[in-house]
């Protein structure tokens, strides 16, 4: 039987959605079965253009469908709309079968994002035209010298003579993927006849362009991932898409709304990864026994398991808060970069756990495997780096933990409403100011489980290092320091939204403290770094021995849920 935490090809019937979404989705697992696994890891190997597959997401109007809000929908495309719970299953999806897929849907999103922001109609109109089209799109933000530091950039844009409001482009882009193909491409640049943040402008460009000059493929991959070069391009004023302080906020919004994509592609590969890894290790006898026999390769896979259904719950959840947000209510920004960071890296702990087991068959060229350990490592290095995602959570550190306001409930939101909130969020400012709701009550909820409770007394001990042993003013500065703390944070947050989902999903018990077992040994060894830390201070350092703890033993638990792992044994196996 099918394990219902996970994604199976077989198996997989999103009834959860209305029935177009649905077709679309069952479609898309379809398009890729019936193609096979040979051909998918050919055409990854041979770094083969995503031709044939943009060509059927063109044929169903997938990317339409999906990416193209209920207000650029004409009359009549009732499906159309931005609904970030289907925009997450597909993000699953094409994790599972190639992170080349998800990568061109991927910059897609990002090269719409300050298009859905604009006020700028004929832009607007001339997007939902091309994505109809089976168009991709490119978000040209990044640059060789500066990387994605915008207060930086060369782009320059003299304005033109004609007094026409357009301007002249000249400068390059760097790491833009679908600059090969994107019928639009947003440009992020400066006038430079006006200083500061009002001189920057967010523009569309078109690839096929004379002026637009295509210089390489700067990886080795499928992935299109340019540069590009623009040379005297004529911008006119109905390509300008954002000006001065909006098109920062525009850059930064964009990025809020596209990072969130890295958690699903993550979870994808994981689980596509864990069929290939369980069945091999129980296939394969070892001294007279299934690998599967041995303690050790038991608790690696055991842990890889809940691990991945950890990553599932928190995204799932997380989505709920992205489609209730609001000016008044914005934690959505901490759960982004925590979907960005922590689901990405916990992504990179379940995919080593697997190779520990399957060891070089990890690295055959007929297995899915062999991608997905390279594919893994991108994700958290995607949208930000983990130091730079992890600087950001610390912002919403002292509230979360300790100021906490009432809001009314987020229920789980699988409804097809647009989201449109996200294409007005507003200036990326003001961080200081999101409040959250209690995170004490999910504890709470879940007190008798005996992991549970050993993490909320870890995640109690933390609410004191904040209010007693907090960074002073040097430490502040030391960022290697306050990293420690952030992964400290972070584990809470990521429990919190866990036992969220897990309420919400009445989720088997076994599997989630099974879950906090793992997650107890994971406070506890972040605790010991920061008492390792060149900076910490004696209290800190006290105060971190004393997080230390070790997680609640069962036997007959674990035996559970390694019944539920021995089962994916032969559960899925992609056609050649």
């Amino acid at each position: 039987m099918a394990d219902p935490l996970l994604f199976n090809p077989r198996t997989y019937d999103p009834a959860h959605f209305d029935p177009e979404t649905r077709r679309l989705l069952r479609a898309t697992v379809d398009w890729f079965e019936q193609r096979g696994k040979r051909q998918l890891i050919q055409d990854y190997r041979d770094r083969a253009w995503l031709a044939d597959f943009l060509a059927f997401a063109a044929k169903e109007g997938l990317f339409a469908t999906f990416l193209t809000p209920a207000s650029a929908a004409a009359p009549g495309q009732d499906d159309l709309r931005w609904d970030t719970a289907r925009i997450a299953a597909l993000n699953e999806v094409f994790g599972f079968y190639g992170l080349d897929y998800w990568y061109a849907w991927q910059v897609t999103i990002l090269g719409l994002g300050p298009v859905w922001q604009s006020e700028n109609a004929a832009a607007r109109t001339r997007a939902a035209e091309l994505l109809s089209q089976g168009e991709v799109f490119a978000f040209g933000l990044s640059e060789k010298t500066h990387g994605a530091d915008i207060y930086s950039t060369d782009m320059l844009l003299e304005p033109s003579a004609d007094g026409t409001g357009g301007f002249r482009a000249t400068g390059s882009k760097y790491y833009i993927g679908n600059g090969n193909a994107a019928g639009l491409v947003s440009v992020f640049g400066r006038r430079t006849d006006v200083e500061g943040p009002d001189g920057y402008v967010f523009f569309a460009a078109d690839s096929r362009h004379p002026a637009y000059h295509l210089v390489k493929n700067v990886v080795d991959s499928s992935k299109y991932v340019s540069e590009f070069r623009l040379e005297d391009y004529p911008v006119a004023a109905e390509d300008v898409l954002h000006t001065g302080r909006a098109a920062f906020d525009a850059a930064l919004n964009t990025v809020n709304v596209g990072k969130f994509n890295l958690c699903a592609a993550s979870i994808g590969i994981c689980e596509h990864a864990m069929y290939e890894a369980v069945t091999h290790a129980h296939n394969r006898i070892l001294y007279g026994r299934p690998v599967t026999a041995f303690p050790h390769v038991r608790r690696e896979l055991a842990d890889a398991y809940v691990r991945l259904v950890g990553m599932k719950l928190f995204s799932d959840r997380a989505v709920d808060y992205f489609r209730s947000a609001g000016p008044d209510d914005r934690r959505y920004l901490l759960f982004n970069p925590m979907t960005k960071m922590k689901v990405t890296t916990e992504g990179e702990k379940v995919i080593d756990l697997m190779w520990d087991v399957i060891a070089a068959k990890g690295f055959e060229k007929d297995n899915y495997f062999a991608q997905a350990a390279v594919e893994i490592r991108g994700l958290p290095k995607l949208e930000g780096t983990v130091h730079v995602n992890l600087a950001l959570i610390l912002k919403f550190m002292r509230n979360h933990l300790l100021e906490p306001v009432e809001y009314p409930a987020v229920p789980t939101r699988l409804d097809a409403a647009d989201d449109d909130f996200l294409f007005r969020q507003g200036p990326a400012r003001g961080l200081g100011s999101v409040r959250f709701h209690d995170w004490r009550p999910a504890f709470d909820a879940y007190a008798e489980l005996p992991n549970v409770a050993r993490f909320r007394e870890q995640a109690d001990a933390l609410c004191e290092f904040v209010t007693t042993t907090a960074p002073d003013e040097a430490q502040g500065r030391d960022l290697d320091f306050l990293l420690s703390v952030g992964q400290l944070f972070a584990l809470v947050v990521h429990a919190q939204l866990i036992l969220e989902q897990a309420r919400l999903t009445d989720l088997d018990t076994s599997v989630l403290d099974e879950l906090f077992a793992v997650l107890v040994r994971d406070f506890s060894g972040h605790a010991v770094e920061l008492h390792g830390k060149d900076s910490a201070t004696e209290a800190q350092q006290r105060w971190a021995l004393g997080a230390v703890r070790r997680p609640v033993v069962d036997e007959a638990r674990s035996a559970r849920v390694w019944a539920r792992v021995e089962a994916l044994s032969g559960a899925y196996e992609m056609a050649q």
